[in-house]
């Protein structure tokens, strides 16, 4: 973003690279803590067993495709490849809109590529991705797929709450 439209915006070109580098560092935070937790999941659970209780209970399943294992038949290949042209340019949008968003749809912005950064990691083995969290009821998950889910949802709310006005834009 150049000086002049960072002072349109009422923004200055440290407080853009700020915002960039902090919506950046969270996505990191949320990809590792999940892939770690898929590691553990993993390692604990790669026997088949099934830890219950009650409302949610932890199970292994791998997922070749995407949500709700939607292309799962597609080569994995293609699934990557797809995943990761979405992944650039959210992450493209995220970092140009950064330093207009309010804080609340930077914190959805980051949920959102995080958790989407950690499924597509993990997806790069070729095994597709490692689901764990299985209710009985609803299909089985990760805690990346939450990530998603609430940062996806985060962002709308906050653009129905904070609706940028032409002047803005």
């Amino acid at each position: 973003m150049s000086a002049e439209k960072a002072r349109q915006i009422g923004t200055r070109p440290r407080s853009v690279r700020r915002f960039r580098a902090v919506l950046l560092a969270w996505a990191a935070a949320l990809a590792a803590a999940d892939l770690v937790i898929k590691a553990a999941a993993e390692v604990l659970l790669s026997d088949g067993q099934v830890n219950d209780l009650g409302l949610i209970n932890f199970r292994l399943l791998y997922n070749p495709g995407v949500a709700f294992s939607f292309g799962s038949s597609l080569p994995s290949w293609a699934v990557i490849a797809a995943t990761g042209l979405i992944i650039v340019a959210l992450t493209w949008y995220l970092l140009s809109s950064a330093p207009t968003m309010t804080g609340l749809s930077r914190a959805g912005g980051a949920l959102l590529l995080g958790g989407a950064m950690g499924n597509f990691i993990d997806r790069l083995d070729g095994l597709g991705v490692v689901d764990y969290l299985h209710t009985g009821w609803f299909p089985t998950f990760n805690l990346a797929d939450a990530f998603v889910t609430t940062g996806a949802a985060i962002l709308v709310l906050a653009a129905f709450l904070h609706p940028r006005t032409a002047q803005e834009q």
